[in-house]
């Protein structure tokens, strides 16, 4: 008789386990993207879904969403426009927003009829599609993951540390505000993987040119998804200039295939602002200056304003950095094992792999947290800057590797099998927590809103903004609206709007070009993007001359039933009040709109 146990036999636990996983990976996908998804909730994932769908109409890479500091960088430029229409966008890298155009030029993204929101729908469907995009990238993240920690470590770290992935709620908030992080996630994880195919082939005596090439590619590509990567990449460059022979040749060719990659959007940012960066440079401002909004809404960079300075940029970078050390767990996705990745550090490992690899990881990252201190960021949610998250994975794997090690040390642990793989459970019961906890009130939502949804209000209203404006006619596509919430306008509406700037006569400039090219400023749009939670003093230290215009709403809400107004008494903006005089509330007195036109009220 032929023996073929040895043939067929498999792993029936570890099936079951892959199954749950999926299962569970299916159940949190279409949990998130459709029950419990309130639309996007990031301005700077509005602006590129904007652009995009921009691009998808074949108009290029120009923008609905006019920064008043772009217009001022445009006026030097080459290739100046006169005006807002069709205006050129150098705030955004290039790679994303192509990504999303390619996608809503299959669904026909472009046609406002299509895609206009529907009585009683509250989320916006074109939302559900750049978080369906986002979401699928943060998938591909994992498996990437899954295929690189099984090489290093083995299947059990591998699993767990896709299992934390999976459970991350930062991770998942990224997928679902729009910001390109996901996408970000997985070519990083990619050039992970060559990364350490190139020490494999350095330790087994082969030339590690193509494997170290193909990690800096994907780092090329990372860049040109968000510019403040190329910090990453100075990290890449120096570890291979030191570890991969010939020394320096693979940072070299890595330095000119970026060149000749990166030329072309560079020469189009200098075309169009006069500047290789564009006005991404200027959110420094938010970093080091004073003020990263204000410094967007400048008219005049020759003025003197304080937001406007760098004072103090060690100090600055210092606070900065010391912040990151202390906010490291949040940054980190709350997975507790990541940071014990700097604990990992000291440990020998043995395998010679490994413990070159770690070091590569660690000078990416320090870079990394250098750009971030420059140019600014926040524990607190998805900002915009926080790349930290996508050393989470890697460095969740080597912290979970070092406990593991320490666990197994343990007599009790020897002892008892069944504790073997107690740490695992314990941490990511701990890291799961934040999602868990947090699905369960969303979820009930959910269910009780349905496919109608529920939106992020405050501050953002798709409902309103898209029927008001769009689908009610208020605003033609050849007029200009003056907001605080000029993203949003951008996106919902599909229609032209400046950004509120910091004095008079920056909104009179601003009219003014508007007027001359026939594509005249009709209205000021006003929602709780600016007056929200903020103090009156912080209000007047974002809006100086407008301060009255952003409080107006609360004041008339709050002295009800009488309704004193303090746009129209505020003798700083009389000339402009007395222009744009008629009111109409589109949702309550928290997003008024006032028009230089008699209006209907918001249906």
């Amino acid at each position: 008789m032929i023996n073929l146990s040895s043939n067929t036999a498999f792993d029936a636990p570890a099936l079951v386990r892959k199954i749950l996983f999926f299962l569970l990976m299916i159940t949190l996908t279409l949990g998130n993207v459709f029950l419990l998804f309130r639309g996007l909730n990031s301005a700077e994932a509005m602006d590129q879904a904007q652009i995009a769908r921009q691009i998808s109409r074949n108009e290029g890479i120009t923008t609905k969403f006019i920064r008043p500091a772009a217009y001022e960088q445009n006026k030097r430029a080459p290739d100046a426009n006169a005006g807002f229409m069709n205006f050129g966008d150098t705030f955004h890298a290039p790679l994303n927003l192509f990504i999303n155009a390619a996608v809503f030029k299959l669904i026909d993204a472009g046609d406002n009829e299509k895609w206009k929101i529907k009585k009683d729908d509250m989320v916006y469907n074109l939302d559900r599609v750049v978080a369906g995009v986002s979401t699928m990238f943060f998938l591909l993240s994992i498996g990437v993951n899954y295929l690189l920690l099984s090489r290093i470590f083995d299947g059990k770290i591998a699993g767990v540390t896709a299992m934390l992935m999976l459970c991350c709620e930062l991770m998942w908030s990224f997928s679902l505000c729009g910001l390109p992080q996901m996408l970000m996630l997985f070519l990083f994880s990619s050039a992970m993987y060559f990364a350490y195919r190139a020490i494999e082939y350095t330790q087994e005596g082969r030339v590690p040119i193509t494997p170290a090439l193909l990690a800096g590619l994907c780092l090329i590509f990372l860049v040109l998804t968000h510019w403040i990567c190329v910090w990453i990449l100075v990290g890449y460059l120096i570890f291979a200039a030191v570890a991969f022979r010939p020394r320096g040749l693979v940072s070299i060719l890595v330095v000119a295939l970026a060149v000749l990659i990166c030329a072309a959007p560079l020469y189009r940012n200098y075309q169009t602002s006069g500047s290789v960066m564009g006005t991404a440079f200027m959110v420094i401002y938010g970093g080091l200056g004073d003020g990263g909004d204000s410094a967007m809404r400048v008219t005049d960079f020759s003025s003197d304003d304080s937001y406007l300075r760098l004072n103090g940029l060690i100090m600055k970078i210092i606070r900065t950095t010391i912040l990151q050390g202390t906010d490291i767990l949040p940054f980190l996705g709350s997975i507790f094992a990541a940071p014990l990745f700097f604990l990992a550090l000291l440990h020998p490992f043995k395998r010679v792999p490994i413990a070159r690899f770690r070091w590569c990881i660690l000078l990416m990252w320090v870079f990394a947290a250098l750009g971030m201190s420059i140019f600014g960021v926040s524990a607190d949610g998805t900002h915009p800057n926080q790349i930290h998250i996508l050393f989470a994975p890697i460095m969740t794997a080597y912290g979970l590797a070092l406990l593991s090690i320490l666990w197994n040390r343990l007599e009790l642990v020897s002892s008892l099998p069944l504790l073997q793989n107690a740490h695992h459970f314990v941490i990511i019961l701990l890291s799961a927590a934040p999602l868990l906890l947090g699905s369960i009130n969303m979820a009930r939502y959910g269910l009780v809103r349905g496919e109608k949804g529920l939106p992020h209000w405050p501050p953002y209203y798709p409902a309103g903004i898209n029927t008001y404006f769009n689908q009610n006619k208020i605003l033609a596509e050849d007029q200009i609206v003056i907001t605080d919430q000029p993203w949003a306008v951008a996106w919902y509406a599909d229609r032209v709007a400046i950004w509120i700037p910091k004095k008079i006569k920056g909104f009179d400039e601003m009219e003014s070009v508007a007027a001359n090219m026939k594509t005249p400023v009709v209205g000021i749009l006003v929602t709780p993007s600016s007056h929200g939670t903020r103090s009156i003093a912080e209000i007047t230290g974002q809006f100086g001359d407008f301060t009255s215009l952003i409080i107006d709403g609360r004041a008339y809400q709050s002295t009800l039933p009488q309704g004193i107004t303090l746009f129209d008494k505020d003798p700083k903006v009389s000339s402009i009040a007395n222009k744009y005089r008629y009111r109409a509330s589109i949702l309550g007195m928290d997003m008024v709109y006032y028009s230089n036109l008699p209006l209907r009220s918001a249906q």
